[in-house]
């Protein structure tokens, strides 16, 4: 099967392009559940270097949850998962540097740079581990380079649809060299850059779309479309997510030892892949997963179904049980 002809490369590389990175048009930041504040910051964090970080944290209880979203996402994104882990344990999500509340940081926006912030963030408000983190998506490369950092403090592991490291090398490997291509992702986000220096932010244009903001939004949402800085910082995520964030990664731990990991994929990511592309296309996204959950001798790889990439949305229960587990996991000796 040619699954790697340029009609289908083309039709690949939007499937596994926005929606594998966690991006939906239309949509900077998700309606937030009312303790959850879309107008409001949660604590503004003052890092060493004197930038700040928005931090929302509710709930007590140990382990500490920790949300990292994937690419274009806020705190915001995690409101119907947030909220139920609350009930059991302290819940932490973050506005990564140049969106929502926070701050830009400075370039390149590498993976480094963003567990370095999230590091920061945690010991400038003396909040100690044990830790489960959680990573949507692109955020699932950044939270294994925030477990590298604090490995005696990560105590487990929930990956929601991760990308891998490499990612477009072996999408290429199997089905041409624009598979995995960002280039359509990279470009609408140029376009959301250029409209927002022109002050032309919401646009009734359908092409400005995915630049948002909802008419629904609040004014730190609108605020945050119209600041350059929102668009350059995910600009630069996106130029080293398979460059020097992937480095850093393969650089990292080839093992996590007996940490709980669990590794969730959706059975609907490629639901508007080309058919005959679809089955060779999930399959190699779910062997992706297994490598990841096979460096724990306690990581397991599930299959969710009814979902699309967004499992955050379409099955947060699925995603509070897998924390549940993994807290119970590393709980037993």
């Amino acid at each position: 099967m040619n699954v790697a002809r340029p009609g289908r490369t083309l039709l690949l590389a939007c499937a596994i392009g926005a929606s594998v990175l966690g991006f939906s048009a239309g949509s900077v930041s998700a309606p937030a559940a009312p303790v959850l504040d879309p107008a409001r910051p949660g604590t503004l964090v003052r890092l060493p270097d004197g930038r700040r970080i928005n931090l929302r944290c509710i709930g007590a209880g140990a382990p500490t949850v920790l949300f990292e979203g994937g690419f274009g996402a806020t705190s915001l994104a995690w409101y119907k998962v947030q909220p139920v882990v609350a009930k059991r344990h302290r819940a932490c999500s973050y506005d990564r540097a140049g969106s929502g509340f926070s701050d830009p940081g400075a370039f390149p926006r590498d993976g480094a740079a963003v567990a370095a912030d999230l590091d920061h963030s945690l010991r400038a408000t003396h909040i100690q581990g044990p830790f489960v983190v959680v990573g949507h998506s692109a955020g699932g490369l950044y939270v294994r380079l925030f477990a590298d950092r604090r490995p005696r403090d990560v105590v487990g592991m929930v990956l929601v649809e991760p990308s891998v490291e490499y990612q477009d090398r072996r999408f290429a490997a199997a089905f041409g060299p624009k598979a995995q291509s960002l280039a359509p992702l990279k470009a609408r986000t140029e376009r959301c850059l250029a409209a927002a220096r022109q002050g032309a932010l919401p646009s009734p244009d359908p092409t400005l779309a995915a630049c948002g903001p909802k008419p629904t939004a609040s004014a730190a949402e609108i605020a945050q479309a119209r600041n350059p800085a929102t668009w350059l910082t995910q600009i630069s995520e996106l130029d080293n997510l398979w460059t020097r964030t992937s480095d850093e990664v393969a650089e990292g731990r080839a093992s996590y030892g007996a940490m709980p990991l669990v590794v969730l994929t959706a059975d609907g990511t490629y639901a508007s892949a080309p058919p005959r592309a679809r089955e060779a296309v999930s399959a190699l996204w779910a062997s992706l997963h297994q490598e990841i959950a096979s460096r724990s001798s306690r990581g397991s790889a599930r299959m969710v179904e009814h979902s699309s990439h967004m499992m955050i949305f379409d099955r947060p229960d699925a995603i509070v049980t897998a924390i549940d587990d993994v807290i119970a996991a590393a709980r037993k000796p």
